[in-house]
């Protein structure tokens, strides 16, 4: 009965293989995607046109240019991310491509989204003193938030949450709403609206680079990985002709060296924009050192005028004198 059982198992998961290979580019709609983007932009335009006038800075730009540029650019990647195809290809094709998606959710669309909230919006949200705001400070914390990350991450490679993410519309979409809030958590020590939840710029670098090393043990897992690690992306017929092996090996490539790059990239932006900040606060305090040492026209005379006032007592007394 075992025997048959996998043996029927077997044959369903071919016929779902077959039609993935037909059906791979069919349209799918998502609305709740949909809404959610929807959502967004509709908050957005909300602070900025009516919140940003009433409780934004007097004088200045509520939102700059680069926060709008920074928020559209996270919305549209974000539904990139979560929509057709890339969706419907990650959670049914390919892991690679899935290794994708989670790149681009917990990596690059939340650093773009915590670069648009204004700092004032942000005060607005996190009022200092209250209670949410300590709960928001200890879980933005750079290790509480990097190992939720970390664990949350491993435990999204787990063969039994994949399983349960392809076949559950409802906890797949949990997961990785878990993942994007703890990214969140994540990336505020480094690019969050305030800055006195920030590490220094030499603690940003090492965090930065603590989050490219620990993913390095579920990558090689993958890449080294003998036979089928996710049944459920072990279809008969391939997508694009890729076989299971492959398909692992690159969302093992994707995981170390395209996150890895990524991440390493942005260590190197800030090591030389560090570098160059502190060659020129070095300038700046030589110059203000030389010029306080420089003697002027205005120091001689003013030290003749001083010198003069002292000698003018004794010259009176030695007239009297005489």
């Amino acid at each position: 009965m075992a025997r048959a059982a996998r043996e029927r198992s077997e044959q369903e998961r071919d016929i779902m293989g077959a039609l993935a290979a037909t059906d791979a580019w069919r349209f799918q709609f998502h609305p709740e995607v949909w809404l959610m983007v929807a959502a967004i932009v509709g908050l957005g335009f909300y602070v900025a046109k009516v919140v940003a006038p009433a409780a934004g800075p007097a004088g200045a730009a509520a939102v700059s240019s680069r926060q709008r540029l920074s928020f559209v650019a996270g919305v549209a990647l974000l539904w990139v991310s979560a929509d057709w195809p890339m969706h419907d290809v990650a959670e049914e094709y390919l892991y690679s491509v899935h290794m994708v998606q989670h790149l681009l959710i917990s990596f690059v669309v939340p650093p773009l989204l915590l670069m648009a909230v204004p700092e004032w919006l942000a005060r607005l949200i996190v009022v200092d003193g209250s209670r949410s705001a300590r709960v928001i400070r200890r879980l933005v914390h750079p290790l509480v938030a990097g190992v939720a990350f970390n664990a949350l991450q491993a435990l999204m490679h787990w063969n039994t949450v994949v399983e349960l993410s392809v076949r559950s519309g409802p906890f797949h979409y949990a997961m990785h709403l878990l993942m994007f809030a703890s990214a969140l958590a994540m990336w505020t020590p480094v690019v969050g609206p305030l800055r006195e939840l920030h590490l220094s710029e030499p603690m940003k670098m090492v965090y930065l680079f603590t989050m490219s090393i620990i993913p390095t043990v579920p990558a090689a897992w993958l890449t080294f990985a003998e036979g089928s690690v996710y049944p459920v992306y072990d279809h008969a017929q391939r997508l694009w002709g890729i076989s299971v092996a492959a398909d692992q090996q690159a969302a093992g490539a994707i995981m170390k060296v395209l996150g890895g790059l990524y991440l390493w990239t942005l260590i190197a932006i800030r090591f030389f924009r560090f570098s160059a900040a502190q060659r020129h606060a070095d300038a700046e305090e030589r110059r203000r050192r030389l010029a306080a040492d420089t003697l002027t026209t205005a120091d001689v005379e003013a030290e003749f005028e001083r010198l003069g006032d002292c000698s003018e007592p004794a010259d009176s007394t030695a007239q009297r004198d005489y």
